[in-house]
């Protein structure tokens, strides 16, 4: 997978995951928006609360000095307290829709909203108890977003994919220190990556360690 960067890429990985996403989340109960997530402190409903958020800011370059910040994130969420799912579903979909050209256009700077997106995705699937969280058609292209971003903030890592046979190449050189390797699927990757649970996967990593390699 090469490192060049494909601006039409955090668009296309937007897109195709709300095709997936946008039908699971409007047949969904209020008891399924309460449900508890990975991340701390958030249900379903306040993890898309933020996504919608996040993507919308993107949309009308409202960027502040905080902006993507806990505090900001917390102020997002806190303001559509009073909305109805519909409403919280309404403004996702808008932003996952839209959000591509403006990401597009702003070299990498806001490429990691984009794959953060795609992985609170993954998010609602492992609260709901559903098969596919991290995977389906937005995998490959998550890969695609995940390896540049990951070039100054971890160890170089040559990932082996099983599932899908190709080798990924991620993070950057380190004096002194030889390339670490994984061997595993592109699902538990991107968890590794996006320091969500591990329970239940099957991997082997040598060189690093996962508390190296989170991006997050």
């Amino acid at each position: 997978m090469a490192d060049e960067r494909d601006p039409e890429l955090p668009g296309l990985l937007l897109r195709t995951e709300r095709d997936a996403l946008l039908p699971l989340l409007r047949s969904a109960s209020e008891r399924d928006f309460a449900l508890r997530t990975a991340c701390p402190g958030w249900t379903v409903r306040d993890l898309l609360a933020h996504c919608g958020s996040a993507l919308n800011r993107v949309v009308e370059s409202r960027f502040g000095p905080d902006v993507f910040s806990p505090e900001c994130n917390d102020r997002d969420i806190a303001e559509r307290a009073g909305w109805t799912d519909t409403q919280v579903v309404d403004e996702l979909e808008r932003g996952m829709t839209e959000a591509g050209p403006v990401i597009a256009g702003a070299s990498r700077a806001l490429d990691g909203v984009a794959l953060g997106e795609w992985v609170h995705a993954g998010d609602v699937r492992e609260a709901w108890g559903l098969e596919g969280a991290y995977r389906g058609a937005g995998l490959p292209h998550a890969l695609r977003l995940l390896a540049p971003m990951s070039r100054r903030r971890t160890p170089l890592l040559v990932a082996r994919l099983d599932d899908s046979g190709d080798e990924l190449v991620l993070g950057g050189e380190q004096e002194g220190r030889a390339p670490g390797r994984y061997r595993g699927d592109g699902a538990t990757l991107i968890r590794l990556y996006a320091g969500r649970p591990l329970v239940g996967t099957r991997y082997e990593l040598e060189g690093v360690k996962e508390s190296e390699l989170c991006v997050f």
